[in-house]
């Protein structure tokens, strides 16, 4: 319903121009940009990404340098940001990759009306109006979760283990083990769509520990195959889940991940 009511908006809010489409917010101040504005940023440049995240192949933006536009806004290495984008997705992460301005960079690409970028899939909207895209991501630890579409917002946040202590396994576990690993593969690959225990930003999956935790429906073979494949278990039309190869979480790293979820189940918060 979420994601719904967020295309509604897309689709039937009137001119985007009109409202602000990008806010940043660090501890300094709260700088937000209109679509318009974006478009007549004097860094403004035709970039291509030869393997865009979100459509697959190659595509060519009208993109602004990231960095600057962060630390204009009072952002600096060691901060954590959050990206928000309109359909519900959330991810939290270090600001230094984002202020990089070698090898692997962030950019903001930025739709133009007159010219929209494709539908993301059929009877779907496209990545815009604003999407951070990367050059060269192969030079920085730059995972799928660090390219989020349909931007609207940048904040500065404490620490997730901070803000979030429902999603912390038992302390007494060793820091090292199976279970804490895979919550930081969980921090990585899941918590950008999912929430667990009503814990985290995003609200565009379902709560992955209550009422109930998927290890307790879903056996293990059916619960690997659910997170490599998910349309080769669950498919509807308006799926959102992508498929983690073995390239971005190992076998190894899935059956940590697993740990952690079979583990939390035993740890339920009641909203």
């Amino acid at each position: 319903m979420w994601r719904l009511f967020c295309v509604f908006l897309l689709c039937c809010s009137g001119p985007l121009l009109a409202a602000p489409a990008l806010t940043l917010k660090s501890a300094r101040q709260t700088v937000t940009y209109e679509l318009a504005t974006l478009q007549e940023q004097p860094g403004l440049s035709a970039i291509t990404i030869p393997n865009d995240i979100a459509y697959n192949r190659s595509m060519q933006y009208q993109a602004l340098p990231l960095a600057p536009l962060l630390r204009q806004a009072g952002f600096q290495p060691g901060d954590q940001l959050r990206l928000v984008a309109l359909d519900g997705f959330a991810m939290t992460a270090d600001a230094s990759p984002f202020l990089n301005e070698q090898g692997a960079q962030a950019w903001l690409a930025v739709e133009s009306p007159q010219a929209p970028w494709p539908p993301l899939k059929p009877g779907k909207p496209g990545a815009g109006p604003l999407y951070v895209v990367w050059t060269h991501p192969e030079q920085g630890k730059i995972t799928a979760e660090m390219w989020p579409y349909q931007l609207a917002m940048i904040d500065r946040v404490a620490p997730l283990e901070e803000r979030f202590p429902m999603l912390l396994p038992d302390a007494a576990l060793p820091r090292q083990g199976a279970v804490w690993q895979g919550f930081a593969h969980f921090k990585q690959h899941c918590l950008a769509c999912h929430s667990l225990n009503q814990g985290g930003d995003a609200r565009l999956g379902p709560d992955l520990n209550v009422p109930y935790n998927p290890t307790e429906y879903l056996g293990e073979r059916f619960l690997r195959q659910l997170i490599r494949d998910p349309k080769s278990v669950r498919w509807w039309e308006k799926g959102q889940m992508p498929a983690l190869s073995a390239q971005s979480l190992s076998d190894a790293q899935l059956g940590e991940l697993l740990q952690y979820l079979q583990h939390m189940a035993g740890r339920k918060v009641t909203p």
